[in-house]
């Protein structure tokens, strides 16, 4: 038996690179709330794990959403309601999770495995369609190289904090 829930393959990339670097982190994240259960770490660890897991997802989603809205997507508004309707699963969860109604079980880790797969590759690889059929792709690569240099650099901004 594999020692991981959600093993990543190439084959769900959608060719963004910053969407496929944070499905990645999704899936790690996935692995680690699987390891946590798996290992009985406790409900206190499982729970700061989904949190994380829950924080970033709403990060990704509104990076998505972004992109589909400087793309001009024409399935945006489903797509933001698929985003919103697991968002909402997860606040339910977590909020049964608080008043003791709920705990973070495997039957959870399969519900967001699959989900997250359904929606990768449905859902995100048709954005990616669109993405690639109507973006200049070579100005989306300069750029993120140019952000990646830039965050490299030495930062002048820290004096700021």
């Amino acid at each position: 038996m594999s020692q991981v829930l959600f093993e990543w393959s190439d084959s769900f990339n959608v060719g963004i690179q910053e969407i496929d670097e944070q499905h990645r982190t999704l899936v790690d994240l996935l692995n680690q709330l699987h390891a946590a259960i798996r290992d009985h770490r406790g409900s206190q660890a499982c729970r700061e794990i989904l949190d994380q897991l829950a924080d970033y997802t709403r990060t990704h989603f509104l990076l998505e959403e972004s992109l589909m809205r400087v793309s001009h997507y024409p399935g945006f508004e489903l797509h933001k309601q698929q985003h919103e309707d697991l968002i909402g699963q997860v606040q339910s969860l977590q909020d049964k999770l608080d008043s003791g109604q709920a705990s973070i079980s495997f039957e959870l880790l399969h519900f967001l495995q699959v989900w997250l797969t359904k929606h990768i590759n449905e859902s995100d690889k048709r954005f990616g369609n669109h993405f690639a059929r109507n973006t200049n792709l070579q100005g989306y690569s300069e750029w993120s190289e140019e952000v990646k240099t830039t965050m490299k650099k030495k930062k002048w901004w820290w004096k700021f904090w």
